[in-house]
């Protein structure tokens, strides 16, 4: 993984760069940043970087042995733990270490879920128990392999339970020479204070659309307006943006079910809005919220066509066709108690509410907010 395969992230890039240039690498790092940053990927840019025996400018080689190591997540002085879903069979990272290379290398912006998925441990508790932490102490109590430095990339690392986060203090503060923790983390303020007070942060924020669309467009051939589509959707995550992809190569647009949805919203029909959200209801959880989304991102361009600026209207095409016809519905009464509904259903969509329920209520509310005089 090389710094200029993450999309944006040019700060947090820009200080690692200058950290190794300068030979000044703190002894513990937190990269920390909402799912889809590319913190996870830039931790392994940066792990290639410190390897590399052929530095440059830019920062690794990218071709040298070392940098060949960790581009397959194999380098002997490299140590990966994660999240896991505990068991007779499964007690730590090193338990499933192929599996999880494996889904790094095939995602490199890898989420919780998305690995607990490919584990097939959804509706498990991810966690990092105390028989990891006797693991890392173990592991860094070896002198290295290569005669460089030990790296401890910890992803996730606000799962660990209390008895396992106090097990690694000491040797957060004093760690081996040479020896670097990463903690790569979604939560930062779930971590605990002792932790929290041991590593030097590096924030990183969520992408551009600009960032996100040219990223699709570079790396994935895709259609303009598709790419700008999904980076809408993706509200900052190029994880999600990803998936988006991956689940509908032709196009990403919810435009025709958000249409069925607001005409059954608007003259209730009650057979209608049963077929749609039985439909709906089997489409999968992250379809629902994605529809959701969108919803949310129609509505946000509704009120900025009647009052703001309409050139901030980030819907194009056909969609903004619709928009024109739309956006009336949509207005200063109506437009914060909207937003609240598909809030709340996506809150409750996250958590495996009901869907059959949670549509038909929000049908029903939509049905009464849009009829607003």
């Amino acid at each position: 993984m090389l710094y200029e395969q993450i999309v944006g992230q040019e700060e947090p890039k820009h200080r690692l760069l200058k950290m190794v240039k300068e030979e000044r690498v703190p002894h513990a790092l937190l990269f920390s940043g909402k799912e889809g940053c590319g913190n996870l990927p830039t931790a392994i840019a940066f792990s290639q970087h410190l390897y590399c025996t052929d530095k440059k400018e830019t920062g690794a080689c990218g071709i040298c042995v070392s940098c060949n190591k960790v581009s397959k997540l194999i380098h002997p002085d490299l140590h990966l733990v994660f999240p896991i879903a505990k068991s007779k069979e499964v007690k730590s990272s090193n338990d499933l270490i192929k599996e999880f290379r494996e889904a790094v290398l095939q995602n490199p912006y890898l989420t919780l879920n998305g690995w607990f998925n490919e584990i097939s441990a959804e509706n498990k508790q991810p966690l990092i128990p105390v028989e990891e932490a006797n693991d890392i102490l173990k592991k860094l109590s070896y002198t290295s392999y290569e005669g460089s430095y030990k790296i401890m990339l910890i992803w996730q690392p606000e799962k660990m339970n209390a008895e396992s986060a106090n097990k690694l203090l000491k040797i957060l503060e004093e760690p081996p020479e040479k020896t670097i923790f990463i903690l790569v983390s979604n939560n930062p303020e779930q971590l605990l204070a002792t932790i929290s007070s041991r590593v030097q942060q590096i924030p990183f924020y969520s992408n551009s659309e600009e960032e996100i669309t040219n990223a699709l467009i570079a790396n994935y051939k895709v259609n303009a307006d598709v790419a700008k589509q999904t980076a809408i959707l993706a509200n900052g995550n190029y994880s999600e943006a990803l998936s988006l992809l991956t689940q509908n190569e032709e196009s990403v647009s919810f435009l025709s079910n958000f249409q069925t949805f607001m005409r059954l919203a608007l003259k209730f029909d009650c057979g209608k809005a049963l077929n749609w959200i039985d439909e709906n209801a089997t489409s999968g959880r992250e379809k629902q919220k994605q529809f959701l989304q969108y919803s949310l991102e129609v509505f946000r361009d509704s009120l900025m066509f009647n009052y703001g600026d309409k050139n901030l209207v980030r819907l194009s095409g056909s969609e903004k066709d619709f928009l024109i016809k739309f956006a009336p519905f949509v207005n200063k009464k109506n437009y914060e108690k909207l937003v609240e509904e598909f809030n709340s259903n996506y809150y409750y969509i996250e958590r495996n509410a009901n869907p059959k329920i949670l549509f038909m209520d929000l049908i029903l509310k939509t049905n009464e907010l849009i009829n607003l005089k």
